[in-house]
């Protein structure tokens, strides 16, 4: 790769209003689906049942929270926070962005960089598409951001897609299926790959764990590229897709307690962003700092979202649904 040349992320314009009806178009989609496979036979209305259509398990995760947190909110707002085209700076976080280029032609790749020191751990929360939780319930990233009033987001790991792995959000347990290599956030704001078919969520909140997140794999342990990154397979399910080669991803790093970077690379646009693969996504964080880094649900799900605005370019030409993201609330909340 050339040098990266570091630019402010461009803003962009003012999201129109028609797209307000595309998730009425997905259910509309997902319902003719349906009735197609129960046409076909058990085995695809399985199919379909399982990875399409919406099952919630909890309709009101905001209210399901406030009852069942172990962990007092520590965050308050602010009405004094500053807000410009790279920098946002509050009592709860100190937030950088950067767009950085590198290649040329078919060889370039663009990426977005979100340097984030918060002020305390808890201020960096999750949230689920449509404030439930369950399995195939999709919003895009921006939708869930604004409906929780964030000021920076980006998407999380998915977690609808499958009905294995830990999830702990906001301090609160939803699933306790260890599976795969996790992260784990805790309240001091030390973050911690681990193995969760070792522990269980009980113990993992016990020990102060906030959040969760169940994809991967770590791309840099030690401040070192993890070697094998390129063979790992997340799942092995049904219409799971490769998450090798050169792919948009969304990944986070780790510099310190409290001090994160978020990245998301833009792909498969070749002379704009040709995605990176795993031990590129790897070496990125390397130069960013991190000494911890994972990978989280890329592709078209790769989206970043600041102030308003989606800063990068989704592969799909828009933005994806997607299960949860991880964010920080505006000066607001």
């Amino acid at each position: 790769m050339d040098k990266p040349q570091n630019d402010l992320p461009q803003k962009k314009p003012a999201k129109d209003a028609s797209t307000k009806p595309r998730r009425r178009r997905r259910r509309i989609i997902i319902a003719s689906a349906l009735a197609v496979a129960l046409s076909l036979g058990g085995g695809t209305a399985w199919a379909v049942d399982r990875y399409l259509v919406e099952h919630v398990s909890i309709s009101d995760v905001s209210e399901y929270e406030a009852e069942n947190s172990a962990t007092e909110n520590a965050v308050t707002s602010t009405t004094n926070a500053t807000t410009t085209d790279t920098t946002y700076n509050s009592d709860q976080a100190d937030i950088t962005l950067s767009t950085v280029t590198t290649g040329t032609g078919d060889d370039t790749v663009t990426y977005y960089v979100a340097e984030v020191t918060l002020t305390d751990a808890t201020a960096l929360r999750s949230a689920f598409a449509g404030d439930a939780y369950g399995t195939n319930i999709t919003e895009t990233t921006s939708a869930i951001a604004e409906a929780n009033g964030a000021i920076f987001a980006v998407n999380g790991d998915y977690y609808g897609f499958r009905d294995t792995g830990i999830v702990i959000r906001n301090g609160v347990i939803y699933r306790d299926e260890g599976a795969r290599e996790g992260l784990a956030f805790y309240t001091d704001g030390h973050v911690e790959v681990y193995d969760e078919t070792t522990t269980d969520a009980a113990t993992l909140v016990a020990d102060g764990v906030w959040n969760t997140l169940s994809f991967g794999p770590a791309i840099v342990e030690d401040g070192a590229v993890v070697s094998g990154i390129e063979d790992v397979e997340v799942d092995t399910n049904f219409g799971n897709h490769s998450i090798q080669g050169e792919q948009p991803r969304t990944l986070v790093g780790v510099i310190d307690d409290n001090h994160l970077v978020f990245v998301v690379v833009d792909g498969r646009d070749p002379g704009y962003s040709r995605g990176v693969t795993m031990t590129e996504a790897a070496e990125i964080m390397v130069s960013l700092g991190a000494t911890t880094a994972y990978n989280l649900d890329g592709g078209g799900s790769s989206t970043m979202y600041f102030d308003g605005e989606v800063v990068n370019q989704p592969s799909n030409g828009g933005e994806r649904g997607t299960s949860d993201i991880l964010y920080i609330a505006g000066s607001s909340q």
